[in-house]
């Protein structure tokens, strides 16, 4: 992995990155029209090395959206679609009988997981026993199988859709493998106006193809130079406080969350806000971080880190009113 030691490489990659992102944004234009905070937030996770769950409702182009910024950055791609019956083998992959000049030997046969980008379709359409086998992979990057680790190849994502929990049919994801999305990005119906575009679009000429902007060694050097990013001991205070403060055992936490909160967000939650905001300093060319990339960060990196009790939901409070009412409580 390049590390951009020099400050010309540096340099060089901070400008492709300012260079290319008018262009990353017309390209995915083509096919997603609208949804511009989805579409942002997407590729932020990108290029600071996040995975990404996203959840909407079934026909929202949560499918289209990943493929097309897989092709995008020119990544390999690869989609599973999550059902009752996979197996976490028919993800990782599984060792095979095979036939060599040596004789018979077991022969590992990689699955869909060894790509750069991983689509995994409607997870929580399948157990929480196969949803698992991803975790190993999303956290240190490689398949352990029959004992032996295999590397992936990088940079690897795990862009994760799923329905909404209450539908019919649904496996809720065990707490510890939502804290290794880095965001859960919400995806709603479209305004009326770009509705009516996406329905003009797709019932008549085909779609034009998505042209890729960036490479795979594009992201390795954005994923450097994100930690390069400069941040001040008050933005890190502020996002640490921020995350502790979703914790009802917290000394700190205001009144309101001890009231609604059965569990809050841990450190992986400030991590997850610092190193975004850091991301999202450089997609819009600042070399340093403030107070207000946080804020405006908080929703897709705290939402699926707080899980409300059974109090807050009879009283028809939400994950979004309670981390709003958390920032004004804050500034």
């Amino acid at each position: 992995m390049s590390l951009l030691e020099t400050s010309e490489e540096q340099e060089a990659a901070f400008n492709r990155l300012h260079e290319g992102r008018e262009k990353v944004e017309a390209e995915l234009s083509k096919v997603i029209v609208g949804q511009k905070t989805v579409v942002e937030q997407l590729l932020l996770a990108l290029i600071s090395g996040g995975h990404c769950l996203i959840t909407g409702a079934p026909g929202l182009a949560k499918t289209l959206l990943v493929k097309s910024v897989a092709q995008a950055f020119h990544l390999d791609f690869q989609r599973i679609q999550f059902t009752p019956d996979l197996m976490p083998a028919d993800i990782t992959g599984t060792e095979i009988l095979t036939d060599t000049p040596e004789g018979r030997k077991l022969i590992f046969a990689r699955g869909p997981i060894f790509t750069n980008m991983l689509l995994a379709d409607e997870i929580n359409r399948t157990p929480p026993k196969t949803q698992s086998a991803l975790l190993e992979a999303m956290q240190e990057h490689q398949v352990t199988a029959a004992g032996a680790s295999h590397v992936l190849s990088e940079p690897f994502f795990v862009l994760a859709t799923q329905n909404p929990i209450e539908m019919e049919g649904t496996y809720p994801l065990p707490e510890a493998q939502l804290d290794r999305f880095l965001f859960n990005v919400l995806i709603d119906y479209l305004p009326e106006a770009d509705e009516i575009d996406v329905v003009k679009k797709t019932t008549s000429k085909a779609s034009e193809g998505i042209d890729s902007v960036f490479s795979a060694e594009d992201i390795i050097g954005f994923q450097s130079l994100v930690r390069k990013v400069p941040v001040s001991d008050e933005v890190v205070r502020y996002a640490v406080q921020l995350a502790a403060s979703t914790r009802p055992s917290d000394p700190n936490a205001p009144d309101f969350i001890k009231e609604w909160i059965s569990w809050g967000a841990g450190t992986r939650a400030a991590q997850g806000l610092v190193l975004a905001s850091k991301a999202l300093a450089l997609w819009n060319s600042r070399a340093h971080v403030t107070k207000e990339d946080i804020i405006s960060l908080a929703h897709p990196v705290l939402r699926h880190r707080i899980l409300l009790n059974y109090r807050a939901e009879a009283e028809g409070e939400t994950v979004e009113t309670v981390i709003k009412r958390l920032i004004e409580s804050k500034t």
